[in-house]
């Protein structure tokens, strides 16, 4: 999906700072202009490249955590895989129908390369577009943050997660989460704010860089805020889930009895297995977003500053940039399925296999030695 919000039409601006998103002329040249060395047409393949390899990593990532709640479907885990399932899911529609959106406009666009005169998308395609964009930027997001908080509970409140988080709440919760998102997306649809064709006309989004009312300064406040502090609250949960983990496995190694290693080594393994396993994925998936998704929040954030401080940046320049940093954040929807396709405990368990091979050789004539023994016993 990236590339589809990365025309190659160049935008070049003479005896004039601004940009018309409009033109891919000056202001000062005429509409009738039809000189083609102003407009190229893009190249495709990347963008189907991307297109493809993101949905085929949505639906593998699917198929994993299907097979996983069919055999954690009254654990602990379930309510995890449930969060990560609906994770997934608005990753995958994102992917995809932003993507279609996208291409859609491309496909225009080469339609028109030799005419200087660029075409804007109709007003109500515009609208759906952005409301899309909205919505399935907040929810990966706000279903990050669940899932932290989910696994926060998990580690640091074992005794009390089975009663507080029950498949019925993340049920609730996930419907919570969709119905915020289509709260503030559909916000625009009912006039309240705007959304507006960004450079290079091939996505529409809330007036970021051209703010022209409170009511879109204050559209792009919520989101931006709301993205960061789920950001935020993903983070914080992480870091206490991490060093509860750290500390129970420094108590762990503390205990001098043999005798009870051996009788909670079973059961404490496994479910401290299981819990670093999960971690491991979240703490993935918490950096992927952190890393791409800050850039675009921050420049939101930024440009509404700039509004109620009365100042304004270059605007081609503020152009590149939100167009660089919404690449960077569609790079998310491609990323987090890889998370849940290599870090599996069968995929941790080989690379703990070749990083300490000299541990796995144990492990595996000491359970031979036993069931040698229990063979010996039973003749």
């Amino acid at each position: 999906m990236d590339n589809l919000f990365t025309s190659s039409f160049p935008v070049k601006c003479q005896n004039s700072r601004d940009c018309n998103l409009t033109t891919a002329c000056p202001d000062n040249q005429t509409g009738n202009s039809t000189s083609p060395a102003l407009v190229n047409p893009p190249a495709f393949g990347m963008s189907y490249f991307t297109m493809t390899l993101g949905a085929l990593s949505n639906l593998t990532a699917l198929a994993i955590l299907a097979h996983s709640y069919a055999r954690f479907r009254r654990r602990a885990k379930a309510p995890f895989l449930l969060l990560a399932s609906a994770l997934l899911l608005s990753d995958l529609a994102g992917h995809v129908i932003t993507g279609a959106l996208a291409l859609h406009l491309h496909l225009g666009r080469v339609k028109h390369y030799r005419a200087a005169l660029i075409m804007e998308p109709p007003q109500v395609y515009c609208k759906l577009f952005g409301s899309c964009m909205v919505f399935f930027g907040l929810c990966p997001l706000l279903l990050g943050s669940a899932m932290a908080v989910e696994r926060c509970i998990g580690i640091t409140r074992p005794l009390l997660h089975p009663a507080v988080v029950t498949m019925t709440r993340i049920r609730l919760t996930v419907l919570l989460i969709i119905l915020t998102a289509l709260i503030l997306a559909g916000l625009p649809l009912l006039n309240v704010g705007s959304y507006q064709p960004q450079f290079p006309g091939t996505w529409c989004f809330l007036p970021v860089n051209n703010l022209i009312s409170i009511a879109d300064a204050s559209l792009s406040l919520a989101f931006s805020t709301l993205g960061l502090v789920t950001l935020t609250v993903s983070v914080v949960s992480n870091t206490i889930s991490g060093l509860k983990l750290l500390q129970a496995r420094f108590k762990d190694r503390c205990v001098k009895s043999s005798a009870a290693r051996r009788h909670g080594s079973f059961s404490s393994s496994s479910l401290h297995s299981l819990d670093v396993e999960m971690m491991t994925q979240l703490a993935a998936i918490t950096v992927v977003s952190c890393v791409c998704w800050s850039p675009f929040l921050i420049y939101i954030l930024m440009s509404v500053s700039r509004f109620y401080e009365g100042t304004r940046g270059p605007r081609h320049q503020c152009e590149k940039l939100l167009l660089l940093a919404l690449r960077l954040a569609s790079w998310n929807q491609i990323l987090d399925p890889w998370v849940y396709i290599l870090l599996r405990r069968a995929v941790l368990r080989r690379l703990l296999q070749l990083l300490q091979p000299d541990r796995v050789l144990f492990t595996q004539s000491s359970s031979y030695r036993d069931s040698h023994r229990k063979q010996i016993s039973l003749h």
